[in-house]
């Protein structure tokens, strides 16, 4: 039992590992902008599919792969943003907030429904070779497993040295800090907002590629993730980068140990009490005290 409950936990931090990506680029568009963005699920898979076509029909190595899984739907969320977000954003109103998360739902939707119109319904899997599990302690876990792990550890590593160490970070803190503040000195958000989506979406694509790459691709990859997604979004705090990643564990630890108790098709119930409890006991999330792109 106690190798049974262990192997569930391995499992749940390697999930939590691919959660943390998109959660991270929730997190970053929310600072920055002030709207949770639910287009990022479509992003996601979209990412995915530029990851499988340089893959499959251009033979090209996992490294470029993930480069292009970020720059296409880093881009696309830019050109989506401009055109649909970006008009509400300058309505400054009471209920903004909620109309720019009903227009990105529905670019969400807009976005898949594309994907589906292009590519079909059928799984689309990445012609890789067959690898055999490690196996250490009873446990069992896969190679690409592992190095989707290591990615995602040292993407969130190389994004902290980012906020901490470079200029545009530290304009991007100030502008998430006080929009009024950061213009009086010279930062303009609108250039810091683009880049924010970049980021959020490219890393969101980063996170379906890698995904996709260890099961397989299709129009729905990204929403059938989007509340879990969130969920890590709001144990994290949903201003805190280090939280999102640890929220992102936890979920992701959660919801593979809940298996124990539940058949795998209530998995995602995890995701919405999760979020349920931590809005009624913490509302500013459970990692809200740890470093992020607000202080």
């Amino acid at each position: 039992m106690l190798t049974e409950l262990t192997q569930y936990v391995l499992n749940g931090l390697v999930l939590g590992a691919l959660i943390a990506l998109p959660a991270l680029g929730l997190t970053l568009i929310f600072s920055v902008q002030g709207f949770v963005n639910f287009s990022i699920a479509a992003q996601m898979t979209v990412g995915a599919y530029a990851a499988w076509l340089s893959g499959s029909y251009l033979g090209w190595s996992p490294i470029p792969m993930l480069l292009i899984a970020f720059a296409v739907p880093g881009l696309l969320g830019i050109a989506t943003d401009r055109l649909a977000l970006a008009p509400i954003r300058r309505q400054s109103g009471a209920h903004t907030a909620l109309m720019l998360a009903v227009v990105s739902i529905a670019l969400n939707l807009a976005l898949e429904n594309a994907l589906r119109f292009v590519f079909g319904s059928d799984l689309n899997s990445f012609d890789l070779p067959i690898e055999r599990n490690y196996r250490f302690f009873g446990l069992s876990v896969g190679p690409q497993q592992l190095r989707n792990l290591v990615t995602a550890l040292v993407i969130a590593v190389a994004l902290a040295a980012f906020f901490s160490l470079t200029r545009w970070g530290k304009a991007m803190r100030a502008v998430a800090d006080n929009p009024d503040l950061a213009r009086l000195k010279g930062i303009d958000p609108r250039k810091l907002s683009n880049l924010a989506t970049f980021l959020g979406m490219g890393l969101a694509g980063i996170g379906g590629s890698l995904l996709a790459i260890d099961t397989s691709v299709d129009p729905s990859t990204g929403s059938r993730l989007v509340l879990v997604i969130f969920a890590a979004s709001v144990v994290g705090g949903l201003t805190s980068l280090y939280g999102a990643v640890l929220g992102a564990l936890f979920i992701g630890v959660v919801g593979e140990v809940a298996l124990v108790a539940m058949p795998p098709v209530y998995q995602s119930l995890t995701a919405f009490i999760a979020i349920l409890v931590v809005l009624l006991v913490k509302p500013t999330g459970l990692f809200v005290g740890a470093s992020g792109v607000r202080k």
